[in-house]
């Protein structure tokens, strides 16, 4: 049965998706480019912040070095982390406290497996740090989604098999991701039908839902 849910962050548990693309925008005008657009700023989610730069630079046509690369994406976090600086617990989505105090009372371990190596600020600032086992991020991995190495480094930690895990996502890079990693997912978002997920929900909080996704054998 599963033991673990693994969370995906942005989209997932908060939102910070307004404030990655009010930073990435900043960023694109200071280098002239003037038609990075909220659909590029999909594109990006889920996706490493090297892989980003590069969604921002292609609509440019611009070419760095390597070294030129990691001093831009260290200048978009820099303005995205001050823009963090205003994130409270209103950035938490609907249903996320109420689904986790549920989990908890099952006994499952929650986790969180992101990219984002602001990962545990956010956490601390929307104050849900306290219901999670463990954070998996960009400061523990070096690959992003769908390589499923940001989940298995989550399930290590948990002290899981990942066959005993169940992923909660909002993008199809995530799913892929949860698969490779041999365990079963969760799609949630706008887009959930279309992800390719063992479920979706549009709710985190159908206790029946849970119950069955939870009750699941090791049927893989």
């Amino acid at each position: 049965m599963i033991k673990g849910v693994i969370f995906d962050l942005d989209g997932v548990l908060v939102s910070t998706d307004e404030l990655h693309y009010e930073a990435w925008s900043k960023l694109a005008r200071e280098l002239n480019i003037n038609n990075y657009t909220k659909e590029d700023n999909k594109a990006q989610k889920g996706v490493s912040r090297m892989e980003s730069l590069e969604i921002v630079l292609k609509k440019g046509n611009l070419d760095y070095s390597d070294k030129e690369k990691e001093l831009l994406a260290d200048r978009k976090n820099n303005y995205y982390v001050e823009m963090l600086d205003s994130l409270e617990d209103s950035a938490v989505l609907k249903d996320v406290k109420e689904a986790l105090e549920m989990l908890k009372i099952r006994g499952i371990k929650i986790g969180v497996g992101s990219a984002s190596k602001n990962t545990p600020l956010i956490l601390e600032k929307t104050g849900l740090s306290p219901s999670i086992d463990a954070v998996s991020c960009g400061i523990d991995v070096t690959k992003s989604k769908p390589d499923p190495e940001v989940f298995l480094v989550a399930a290590r930690k948990l002290c899981l098999p990942p066959k005993e895990c169940l992923v909660v996502e909002d993008s199809f890079a995530g799913v892929v991701a949860a698969k490779a990693a041999g365990m079963k997912s969760l799609a949630v978002g706008p887009e959930r039908k279309f992800l390719g997920a063992d479920f979706d929900s549009e709710t985190l909080l159908s206790e029946t839902d849970w119950d069955l996704m939870l009750q699941i054998s090791y049927n893989f």
